[in-house]
């Protein structure tokens, strides 16, 4: 139900005058109106409060949990999806392949095995090093 409250004050002695405007089962708007005589502080019964509004809580909830879904995303997913995407590059390696370590070493791939991958570092002195899989950064040739 929704209510608000008009409040028409006069000077000291003219009467104060409060209207309260509700919607009934039907959604027509309804009045009460009450007056307060010169005098009386608008503390007796005859005075009408004001019922709570429920409905900034609900939005505050609402947004609260939006704020906790985009956190999600932020924190959760992408780290998550960009870790999916490197060990699909990982599998994907192949004999030839020219790659980038983590450390900046560019070379090529001679051998692969389960838990460490040969580079070709250099032609001339036919320099091999040996990585982990996950020291790679970057297969150069899918670009």
């Amino acid at each position: 139900m929704n209510n608000f409250w008009i409040l028409a004050q006069g000077g000291e002695t003219e009467p104060i005058e409060r209207t309260k405007v509700t919607s009934d089962q039907t959604g027509q708007p309804t009045q009460e109106s009450i007056t307060i005589e010169p005098g009386q502080n608008g503390t007796g019964p005859e005075t009408v409060q004001q019922e709570p509004r429920t409905g900034a809580g609900r939005m505050q909830l609402i947004f609260i949990g939006l704020m906790f879904v985009m956190l999600y995303f932020v924190l959760f997913r992408g780290p998550r999806k960009k870790q999916q995407q490197q060990r699909q590059m990982i599998q994907s390696l192949k004999k030839n392949d020219r790659v980038r370590t983590i450390g900046g070493i560019i070379g090529t791939i001679i051998d692969i095995k389960d838990d460490e991958i040969t580079l070709k570092v250099d032609e001339s002195n036919n320099t091999k090093v040996k990585i982990i899989p996950g020291a790679i950064s970057k297969n150069l040739l899918q670009d």
